[in-house]
């Protein structure tokens, strides 16, 4: 398991300073979205090699939900370049194109990529991309997972000043995504008491400071970013379940952040869980499913099960974030898209048949009420 190095900064930038003078790496291989180079830490990069005399190779051409082809190319500049660290500055898409741009490059000099120095700088508190080993490219439309150990980043640096200029939809769903992250987590059939420990101390932490933090509140920014984190450690041991399964297709197809089509799968897909026990896919059994739930519910703070549920759903729409309007027809086009492969993870068995259902409930924008 890699150990990181974490850094906290408050806009100063003193201890990323202190790791790169470190380091000392002849070029660094920054990837980050056009808009991070507009911000403070944009310019702090573009300075950087002059200051401390490194060659800062700069590569930006990636959109989000990444493409195989964008990886391609950056992996073909990276090894040109002779570059010897990877920066990654930005949201899960910077992160997911600088993990396979650091594995592909590992095919062609293993010896040298595979213990190169690689930070991570998160300008959202949600992905919680630093601390795992996934990574999402698109390939032919289609998404393709990659997980390797040696995707994980070496160091990473949190700022919440880099947090401030986010629009406030992105602040609510990256936000969403980590919640997500959380509860995927502490019910998947690969939790472990470690996994749990962090899954619960990522729920309290959001639900403590999410609406300080939508507000604008530093403090909140910290903390908002430590339960990103958090929720990253647990999903790197869990891995996600149905409901990041089910929400690719939603993202693509109505234009939704991540985080918000997410949310949208775990809010349905909770209660229609809690009535559907009998169908339990966890090795550990029924009982140990109905004392996870009972875990999530202390960890809500809410007095059970069912308004555990409830309480994610009406944070859901505190945060206005509704379920987009469907066509008919994209009911079925969705539940093609969901492989039984990438539901392994979910303690519930579900058919063909229960996804299409649950789409329908997700994408109705009504409530149901939970018979438990």
């Amino acid at each position: 398991m890699i150990k990181q190095r974490f850094m906290i900064g408050n806009g100063d930038y003193k201890e990323l300073e202190k790791y790169f003078v470190e380091h000392r790496p002849g070029s660094i291989f920054w990837v980050c979205g056009n808009s991070v180079s507009k911000l403070e830490i944009g310019r702090y990069f573009k300075e950087l090699g002059e200051r401390l005399g490194m060659r800062i190779v700069h590569f930006s051409d990636f959109q989000p939900n990444p493409l195989y082809e964008s990886v391609v190319k950056g992996t073909d500049i990276f090894l040109r370049e002779s570059c010897d660290m990877i920066a990654a500055v930005g949201g899960g898409s910077a992160m997911d194109v600088a993990k396979c741009i650091k594995l592909y490059a590992c095919r062609e000099a293993p010896e040298k990529y595979l213990n190169m120095e690689f930070l991570a700088v998160p300008t959202t508190a949600g992905t919680g991309s630093e601390a795992t080993r996934f990574a999402v490219i698109y390939k032919d439309g289609e998404k393709q997972s990659v997980t390797d150990e040696n995707c994980i980043p070496t160091a990473v640096y949190m700022d919440a000043m880099l947090l401030e200029t986010l629009p406030v939809y992105q602040k609510k769903s990256a936000m969403m995504d980590a919640l997500c992250h959380a509860i995927e987590a502490y019910w998947s059939v690969h939790s472990t008491e470690e996994s749990r420990k962090d899954s619960e101390k990522a729920i309290r932490m959001i639900l403590e400071n999410h609406e300080a933090y939508i507000s604008g509140e530093y403090a909140a920014g910290v903390n908002m970013l430590k339960a990103a984190n958090l929720a990253g450690k647990a999903i790197n041991i869990a891995q996600t379940t149905a409901g990041h399964a089910m929400c690719y297709k939603l993202t693509g197809l109505y234009s939704l952040a991540h985080g918000h089509a997410a949310a949208l799968c775990v809010a349905k897909l909770w209660p229609y869980m809690l009535e559907h026990t009998s169908q339990c896919a966890d090795s550990r059994g029924i009982k140990y499913l109905h004392a996870v739930f009972r875990g999530l519910a202390e960890a809500m703070g809410a007095e059970n099960e069912k308004s555990a549920a409830e309480r994610f759903q009406k944070l859901l729409d505190d945060l206005g974030l509704e379920a987009p309007v469907p066509e008919e027809e994209e009911f079925e086009l969705l539940k093609k898209t969901v492989h039984p492969d990438r539901l392994k993870n979910h303690p519930i068995c579900l058919e063909e048949s229960d996804i299409d259902k649950l789409y329908h409930e997700i994408l109705s924008g009504k409530h149901k009420e939970t018979q438990i």
